[in-house]
């Protein structure tokens, strides 16, 4: 049951990242994507209807994490406290730039709010990258399971960690780049004209960032965080959510190329979610049983068993939790069908 458990709250996250990835994504690429008001209005038009949406993944994500896993739930949120209130005011700043641009307009409030929208944007998807390079390096848990760490110490790796180090900065650029491809490739599937060859061209471009830092992270995540490889090689079935991703990139780079269609952009926009689809299930993969991995003493690690609640509450709980998606996934298609289709520039933006 914690391993069905634990499996689940990863689903849900990854629901969360290819959902909300785009949003984020469309926020990155928003100011060099289009250059006129009316074309960065059809932007905001593509996430319009569904970015809060999307963000209920997250809620559903931390609930599920609190329920599931509520020593976790308790040492990540004191642990992380600066860098999760940070991450909240860039969700609220976020939020307000897209809700406030269609009702509080000007020459000088427009570009503000896209600045806003833009900038908050990527700051989450680095922060959201150094999140899970965290949880990849491990944190310096004491014996009751707890942990601080402040926002930086000397950047290095060691027992004095920080949140932000040359190890987490690197993921968070790689989640940066993913992102912002990802997003790019949503901006293109759903815009037309110069706006959609654009953001086409940003996806181009950065496809060869993501393509570069994702093979650099594998390599140095395998002598930071010894159980990833160790998982890999025990268990030679788990190399096919590295493929994925692998299959996920190529698949990006190949339906780019050429002449663009209506199949290309949507080829290119679910390799990218098989992409990062294929990353994510790597981590969960490699880093099992560990929730949290403590940094120097693997002794002092929560794992799917002692930071889980009790067998009686996961049984209970399962049948909730179905229950629940199924409405929630039900109500996801019929958002996505009744808001499909490409959004022409000049379209007022509605969320």
């Amino acid at each position: 049951m914690p391993t069905l458990w634990f499996c689940l709250v990863a689903i849900m996250i990854a629901v969360y990242v290819l959902l909300d990835g785009f949003d984020l994504g469309a926020g990155i690429v928003h100011l060099g994507g289009a250059r006129t008001d009316a074309e960065r209005r059809a932007v905001l038009s593509t996430i319009g209807p569904v970015w809060d949406a999307n963000e209920v993944w997250l809620l559903a994500s931390g609930g599920v994490l609190f329920f599931a896993f509520p020593v976790l739930y308790a040492s990540s949120f004191s642990g992380f406290y600066l860098p999760l209130m940070m991450v909240l005011w860039l969700l609220i700043l976020r939020g307000i730039a897209v809700e406030f641009r269609s009702h509080i307009s000007g020459p000088i409030w427009a570009p503000f709010w896209d600045v806003v929208f833009c900038l908050s944007s990527a700051l989450l998807a680095i922060f959201y990258g150094a999140a899970l390079g965290n949880i990849v390096r491990g944190v310096p848990l004491d014996a009751q399971g707890y942990f601080f760490e402040p926002l930086w110490t000397n950047f290095k790796l060691g027992q004095d960690t920080g949140v932000l180090d040359w190890y987490t900065i690197l993921v968070g650029l790689a989640a940066y780049f993913a992102l912002a491809q990802h997003g790019a490739l949503w901006v293109a599937h759903k815009t037309e004209g110069e706006v959609s060859r654009r953001a086409r061209r940003i996806a181009k471009i950065g496809w060869w960032g993501v393509a570069s830092l994702t093979a650099v992270v594998t390599l140095v995540t395998f002598r930071v965080q010894s159980q990833v490889l160790a998982n890999l090689t025990g268990h030679p079935w788990g190399f096919i959510f590295p493929a994925l991703a692998v299959a996920g990139l190529v698949g990006v780079i190949i339906s780019i190329s050429g002449v663009a269609s209506r199949a290309k952009e949507a080829r290119a926009f679910f390799s990218s979610c098989a992409y990062l689809l294929g990353m994510l299930t790597s981590v969960v993969f490699g880093l099992y049983p560990y929730v949290l991995p403590a940094r120097g003493d693997a002794a002092l690690s929560l794992t799917i068993y002692n930071a889980g609640t009790t067998q009686r509450g996961m049984q209970i709980g399962l049948m909730w939790w179905i229950v629940g998606i199924i409405l929630a996934t039900g109500y996801f298609i019929f958002l996505y069908r009744r808001f499909s289709g490409k959004v022409g520039v000049g379209e007022g933006h509605g969320s």
